[in-house]
C-alpha cells in the first residue's frame, strides 16, 4: 500500500497548541512499525559494487609509508580530539586564508551520540549510486587516520593524505602564529577534508561532527540538510548532563532555511531540537511521522527492509549490517538523501527504487558488529557508551543467536563504563576485561572491579594486554565445542576494535 505523500513544513508554521503534540511523538515508536523477527531473505544478487573495506593496511612503498608517519607524528604534537578549547575561531581562520574550500559543494552534516559513522556511510553510498562525486569524512578512524577522509566511497589514497598535508601546512602554521592556541588535530584534519574535497572536486560532502555541533570543529559548513541521530548520555562533561542540555550544543549544525532530518529522540531533547528549527525556520522531518521503518526481516548476513520516505515507500530493501538501530539508520539515510534532492519539500516522488536498493545493498561499516572470523565467531563492535552497548545487545541477540557468548571488553576511562557493562550483562556468559595501547584506556583491574560488582568473580576473567584477551575469550568460547554455537563479542571502544581487527589480521 502506498503512503500519502506529506509536505514538508517548516515547523515555523505549526500552530503552538500542536507543539507539545510533535513532541510527545518523538519517543514512542509507531505501533505500526513492527518488527519482524524471521525469516532468512537476502537481496545480495540485487546489490551494486560493495564499498571498499574502508580500513586500510600501511602503504606497501616504504617511502609512502615513511611520509605518513611523518605527517602522524607531526599531527600528535598537536592537542589530541579530547583536549578542546570550544571555538570555531581557528578553524574559521584556517578556512579563511585557504580560500574556504568548504564552500566549493552543497553539504549534508550529521551529529547525534549514536549511528553518526554508519548513518555517514549510508549517505555516502546512496548518492554514490546517483553518480554523484562524494567526500566523507568521519571519526573515529578504526585502523588507519586515513579513513577518516574519503572520495567516491573510499578512504583517501595514503599518497593523497601526505600531499593534503603538505599543502595546507603553510597556511595551518600562518593561523598558528596568529592565534591564543595552535590548531588541534581534529582542527587540521577537518582543514585537510575540506580542502581535499574542493580540490577532488566533489558534489555532495558528508560531514559527521567530531564532537557536540556549534563549536565543533565540522561546524564552518552551511549544510543544507542537517541530520540527527538518536541522542543519549555521552561527552558529559563537555556537552552537559541531560539530553536537553547535549541537544543545545548539537542544534548549532542547523542552519537557516535547512531541512533537519530528525531521528527518533528523548522528549527533552527533540523539543530542543524542534525549538531550534524554528528559530531559523528551518524544515523538519521526523521519524515516525514523515519516515520511518515500516517493517523489518531478519536476513542472511543482514536485514530485509521496507522504509517510509519522504516520497513515498521503498520496499525489498536488503542492508548487509545487523540490528533495528541500522534499520533506523538507513531511514535517517534515505530521507537525507531525498531531502537533498528536494523530494517531499518541493517534488512530491520516490527516488529510483533499484538504485536505492543497490546502495543499500553495497553498505559497509567496520567494527559495527562485523564478523571478523568463524569457528567460533567473532564479532567486533565498537559501541562505547550504554546507548550503544544496548542497541549492540539487541542486535547481536536478534541475528546471532548464540548459545554461549563471550564478552572481551576494553574502555576509555572517561565513559559511563559501569552502564555499558551492565548493557552487556544479559548477553554475556563471560566477560574478559582488557585495556588497549591508547593512554585513554581505563586500567584493565580498575575495569575487572567494576566488572566484578556487574558480572560476579565468576564470569570474569583478566587479561591486561589485548592478544592474550582475545586467546582467552577464543579459548573459552571453544570448550562449548566446535559446533555448539558460541561466539566472542569484542567491545567497549573503537580503539579496543581496531587494535582487535589488526591482531585478527583483518588489517
Amino acid at each position: 500500500m502506498s503512503v500519502p505523500v506529506r509536505r514538508l513544513d517548516p515547523v515555523s508554521e505549526q500552530q503552538p497548541d500542536a507543539f507539545d503534540e510533535i513532541v510527545d511523538a518523538q519517543t514512542d515508536r509507531d505501533p505500526d512499525l513492527a518488527v519482524i523477527e524471521a525469516g532468512s531473505r537476502t537481496l545480495r544478487t540485487q546489490a551494486g559494487v560493495p564499498q571498499s573495506d574502508a580500513v586500510p593496511a600501511r602503504p606497501a612503498d616504504p617511502e609512502v609509508d615513511k611520509a605518513l608517519r611523518e605527517v602522524e607524528t607531526d599531527l600528535a604534537t598537536r592537542w589530541g580530539e579530547t583536549k578542546l578549547e570550544p571555538s570555531v575561531s581557528r578553524i574559521t581562520a584556517l578556512m579563511d586564508v585557504l580560500g574556504e574550500p568548504q564552500r566549493a559543494y552543497p553539504s549534508i552534516h550529521i551529529t547525534g551520540t549514536n549511528g553518526k559513522t554508519s548513518t555517514a556511510r549510508m549517505i555516502e553510498a546512496l548518492l554514490g549510486a546517483f553518480e554523484l562525486r562524494t567526500g566523507r569524512y568521519t571519526s573515529p578512524h578504526v585502523q588507519s587516520i586515513t579513513e577518516r577522509i574519503s572520495l567516491d566511497g573510499a578512504p583517501i589514497e595514503a599518497e593523497r593524505f601526505v600531499e593534503t598535508y603538505d599543502d595546507i601546512k603553510p597556511y595551518v602554521e600562518m593561523v598558528d602564529a596568529s592565534q591564543e592556541f595552535r590548531l588541534s588535530f581534529f582542527e587540521v584534519l577537518t582543514g585537510m577534508a575540506y580542502a581535499a574535497f574542493a580540490d577532488a572536486p566533489v558534489d555532495a560532502a558528508v560531514v559527521e561532527v567530531g564532537m557536540g555541533g556549534s563549536w565543533d570543529a565540522t561546524n564552518v559548513i552551511d549544510a543544507t540538510v542537517a541530520v540527527v541521530t538518536p541522542i543519549d548520555l555521552d561527552h558529559t562533561d563537555r556537552l552537559g548532563s541531560t539530553p536537553a542540555e547535549i541537544a543545545a550544543e548539537k542544534a548549532g549544525i542547523i542552519k537557516e532555511g535547512a531541512t533537519v532530518i530528525l531521528a527518533q529522540q528523548p522528549v527533552d531533547a527533540a523539543q530542543v531540537m524542534l525549538k531550534k528549527a524554528v528559530e531559523v525556520d528551518a524544515t523538519v522531518a521526523r521519524e515516525g511521522m514523515e519516515f520511518g521503518v515500516v517493517s523489518r526481516e531478519v536476513a542472511v548476513g543482514g536485514q530485509l527492509l521496507t522504509l517510509r520516505g519522504l516520497g513515498g515507500e521503498y520496499d525489498q530493501i536488503f542492508l548487509p549490517l545487523y540490528g533495528a538501530h541500522q534499520a533506523h539508520n538507513a531511514a535517517v539515510a534515505l530521507a537525507a538523501v531525498e531531502a537533498f534532492f528536494g523530494v517531499g519539500a518541493e517534488q512530491a516522488r520516490v527516488l529510483d527504487v533499484d538504485t536505492i536498493r543497490k546502495a543499500f545493498a553495497s553498505v559497509a561499516s567496520p567494527g559495527r558488529l562485523e564478523v571478523v572470523r568463524r569457528s567460533p565467531t567473532v564479532v567486533l563492535d565498537a559501541a562505547h557508551n550504554p546507548a550503544g552497548a544496548r542497541a549492540s545487545a539487541d542486535g547481536i541477540t536478534e541475528s546471532f543467536g548464540f548459545s554461549r557468548l563471550i564478552g572481551v571488553v576494553g574502555t576509555s576511562a572517561d565513559k559511563d563504563v559501569r552502564g555499558l557493562l551492565e548493557a552487556f550483562e544479559p548477553i554475556f556468559a563471560e566477560v574478559v576485561v582488557t585495556q588497549n595501547s591508547t593512554p585513554r584506556a581505563m586500567d584493565a583491574d580498575e575495569l575487572a572491579a567494576l566488572a566484578v560488582e556487574v558480572f560476579g568473580d565468576e564470569r570474569v576473567v583478566v587479561e591486561p594486554r589485548l592478544d592474550d584477551a582475545l586467546e582467552a575469550a577464543i579459548t573459552l568460547a571453544e570448550e562449548e565445542s566446535e559446533f555448539a554455537g558460541a561466539g566472542v563479542l569484542v567491545t567497549g571502544s573503537v580503539i579496543t576494535v581496531g587494535e582487535a581487527r589488526l591482531l585478527l589480521g583483518r588489517g
